[in-house]
């Protein structure tokens, strides 16, 4: 993919989170690009890498992040910590933008802005490297990033929550995704992510990013129309379709249910 098809894409995105227009992600925590490679064939404006609870590496995910280049899809990570050494490299392979997870102060989106963007905005240092087309893309690359990549706040402890405002009041934040598994740990409640608890929780954060103009997301795992409705309902204004791990699963359990019924006949 040129330069300037990625600097599209790239900006086309940043567009529709700033606008709180409707967008859709998938969500890959395998390594083997066919998988990223299949999804990307389902026409979701971005794909998200699973870093944070698998074992994909930075090599792996660089894979990745060129085979959704290759399929003309944007590709927005998600390291496994707020450490440059992690999010420096993957933004050097060329990733789109970031989602990073647990956010809970504004002093860590002030850090992540630093590590995430160029100066003035943030204190990101210069090199060279496939994000830069290894040298000719450079000038423009440096040129256009802070105001083309996408940064995305995972809120998902009730610290967050209460914290909201602050982390949506810088203007690089584009959005903000809601992770109910960890809220529902943080409220006593783990894995009960329908619990009233964690509904309000949610819903404070939907409210929040109306008030600020910020996207938010939440990420479904058995994607149907009315599962997808039903997010929009409840204000969320994008959303992380399944993944390759949820769609493995289901098909092993069905699957499994057939084998089942047949060994007992």
């Amino acid at each position: 993919m040129s330069y300037q098809l990625a600097l599209e894409r790239r900006k086309a995105l940043k567009s529709k989170l700033r606008n709180r227009e409707r967008v859709f992600g998938g969500w890959v925590s395998y390594p083997d690009p066919g998988i990223t490679e299949t999804f990307a064939k389902a026409g979701f404006d971005f794909i998200a890498i699973d870093m944070e609870h698998t074992t994909i590496s930075l090599a792996e995910a660089r894979q990745i992040i060129t085979s959704c280049h290759a399929e003309g899809v944007t590709c927005l990570p998600r390291p496994v910590s707020h450490n440059n050494d992690i999010v420096k490299p993957l933004l050097e392979a060329g990733a789109d933008g970031m989602i990073i997870q647990m956010v809970e102060t504004a002093e860590e989106v002030r850090n992540l802005i630093n590590i995430t963007k160029f100066p003035p905005n943030g204190r990101r240092s210069y090199g060279v490297n496939r994000a830069h087309g290894y040298g000719f893309d450079f000038d423009a690359y440096i040129t256009d990033w802070n105001d083309s990549s996408s940064l995305i706040l995972q809120v998902e402890s009730i610290k967050g929550v209460e914290n909201i405002d602050s982390l949506l009041a810088f203007d690089e934040v584009d959005g903000v995704m809601v992770g109910p598994y960890d809220i529902s740990g943080s409220l006593g409640v783990p894995g009960q992510t329908n619990h009233p608890l964690v509904r309000e929780a949610a819903r404070k954060v939907v409210e929040a990013c109306a008030r600020a103009g910020k996207s938010v997301c939440t990420q479904i795992a058995n994607v149907t129309p009315e599962a997808v409705e039903d997010a929009f309902a409840q204000g969320y204004t994008y959303v992380i379709l399944g993944s390759d791990l949820f769609v493995l699963t289901n098909w092993a359990r069905q699957t499994g249910a057939v084998v089942n019924q047949f060994r007992k006949a």
